[in-house]
């Protein structure tokens, strides 16, 4: 079966400044692939386009995908395309959904959400009221008229604290992670300054605590400026990285096919498990806990620490 499903535009709406929500839904009405809170679907666009946006509908309604996109002036054209050309009935196409910021059981939630990073947290929220487990959301952003889904959060109360910047300034993350405690899982997604603020400020709670999705990878240089050898450890072949070529793209030229997506490090789409050496990480997805045991990486974007990578591939 197809990775990619064809679906059609059957709502949009404007929900906050320069935000749009798209309704999705198979022309024949059949049931859409199921998924969990923290998903996101690809959205393949004309041109090549490829993008990636949360799920931020009801999980238990089988037939329709709602997703919430915000124009990004500084982008390369997927957001503008959504805002500007796509219309009622067009038809795109859409990737199935993985998740690679799973809601895990917990005794308590703190979910952090910075603008459009909203999304993936608002079935969290949803799942958790489900099931009658306690929670709270700060949620930021620059003004009230650009945090998006406000009247969908006012029915949770006392439990969403709304934090416009023009109004309240910056999120007192102390207030909030300031005490480490036990049975309580944080959440964040957000610009980068907000994920890594978060992250300072959670720097002494215990690595599995903090969960984030990030927009971007970090920039950070690489570890090493030189050539390195990967051997792919199925194919009995080795190829050489040289600085400027990404590993994918090296192991795609030795004739090995590699599934991406957003060649950014921030899908998930090529995670590839490593057999041997010490990965350079620079993708946005892993934690800390994760990128330490070194069993996988993304070549997309991640390198090798040291001269010699051997992947399963």
């Amino acid at each position: 079966m197809s990775r990619v499903l064809t679906l059609s535009v059957t709502a949009k709406d404007v929900v906050a400044d320069d935000v749009v929500v798209l309704g999705l839904e198979h022309p024949g009405g059949e049931r859409l692939p199921d998924w969990t809170p923290g998903a996101h679907i690809d959205l393949v666009l004309p041109g090549g386009l490829t993008r990636q946006y949360s799920l931020c509908g009801d999980r238990w309604d089988a037939h329709r995908y709602r997703v919430g996109v915000l124009r990004k002036p500084d982008g390369r054209g997927g957001s503008a395309y959504v805002h500007d050309r796509l219309r009622l009935g067009d038809s795109v196409g859409v990737g199935r959904p993985p998740n690679n910021f799973p809601l895990v059981p917990s005794e308590s939630y703190l979910f952090f959400a910075g603008g459009i990073g909203i999304t993936p947290l608002l079935p969290m929220i949803h799942q958790a009221e489900l099931l009658g487990t306690d929670w709270h959301l700060v949620y930021g952003g620059r003004r009230r008229a650009s945090m998006a889904f406000l009247d969908e959060l006012a029915r949770y109360g006392d439990r969403v604290h709304l934090v416009p910047e023009d109004e309240l300034g910056r999120p007192d993350l102390h207030a909030w992670l300031g005490a480490a405690r036990d049975g309580v899982k944080v959440y964040c997604c957000g610009p980068p300054g907000l994920v890594e603020a978060v992250r300072i400020a959670c720097a002494h709670w215990h690595p599995t605590a903090l969960r984030v999705e990030r927009f971007s990878a970090r920039e950070q240089a690489p570890v090493r400026d030189a050539p390195f050898e990967v051997v792919l450890s199925r194919q009995g072949k080795s190829v050489v990285v040289s600085p400027g070529v990404t590993v994918l793209d090296a192991v795609r030229r030795a004739g090995v096919h590699v599934l991406a997506s957003c060649m950014e490090g921030t899908c998930g789409t090529c995670e590839t498990a490593v057999v041997d050496g010490v990965v350079d990480h620079r993708d946005a997805l892993l934690t800390d806990h994760e990128r330490a045991t070194g069993d996988c990486m993304f070549p997309c974007v991640s390198r090798s620490c040291g001269d010699r990578l051997v992947l399963d591939l």
